[in-house]
């Protein structure tokens, strides 16, 4: 993973803090934690981490609060711990925000694999061409933004994936497992929708309706495709 990635864990069990604070260090990731909404959000600001891990059960704040606030001034990837494992949760999560998520009780193996996953997408992929642009819309594949006249759609992790990944793609009909399997996230076993939902945010930020779509189009039974023309500009 080259450089040690700093994660911030805000979660209110103490002792379960220590324990991934002690593991997730054998896989060279600097961990800071905070058992407080409020405390986790000014470590946010200050220390500026890679990836957050939020538990949604919170003292003051539920993790979907936090999540919101955060989501107000960063795109830093989160991974949400939910201790029901309800699909409710999760579907609240992607909704919102989150990146991908995780059932307590778990392996800490498996939130390392979750982590390196969501991490392996966030970060930019070598590519010849600098952005992809269909009218006015444009997505910098370098600077990891997306501007639809102008202006800003901060977008997630997730959701600059797959606009960036139907860009890509123009005019060609894309399964949900085969988005599924290009961004190696969120599972699509625990909520076969997941897919569904994530491409309805991003459609919503573009302002995308569904009748007469300027840039997605749903193939009902299949997938998605993207409709609009597609120009492709070197780096």
């Amino acid at each position: 993973m080259g450089l040690a990635k700093k994660i911030l864990i805000i979660d209110d069990d103490r002792k379960l803090n220590d324990l991934l604070k002690s593991y997730l260090s054998k896989f060279e990731m600097g961990v800071t934690t905070a058992d407080r909404p409020g405390e986790g959000l000014s470590l946010l600001k200050r220390i500026k981490p890679d990836l957050v891990i939020l538990d949604v059960m919170l003292p003051d704040m539920d993790g979907f609060g936090v999540l919101k606030e955060i989501r107000k001034a960063s795109r830093v990837p989160v991974v949400m711990l939910t201790a029901r494992g309800e699909v409710t949760d999760k579907v609240v999560g992607l909704e919102i925000g989150a990146d991908d998520y995780l059932s307590k009780p778990f392996e800490p193996r498996e939130l390392v694999a979750r982590i390196q996953s969501v991490l392996r997408r966030f970060t930019p992929r070598e590519a010849a061409a600098g952005s992809l642009e269909s009218g006015a819309l444009k997505v910098d594949l370098k600077k990891r933004t997306a501007a639809l006249k102008g202006r800003d759609l901060n977008l997630t992790t997730t959701e600059f994936e797959i606009l960036a990944f139907f860009m890509a793609n123009p005019g060609a009909v894309l399964s949900r497992d085969r988005i599924m399997e290009y961004l190696k996230g969120i599972e699509c076993e625990a909520y076969n929708r997941s897919i569904d939902i994530a491409v309805s945010r991003v459609r919503k930020k573009l302002g995308d309706p569904a009748v007469q779509p300027r840039f997605f189009k749903t193939v009902w039974g299949t997938g998605y495709m993207f409709i609009g023309k597609v120009k492709t500009l070197e780096a």
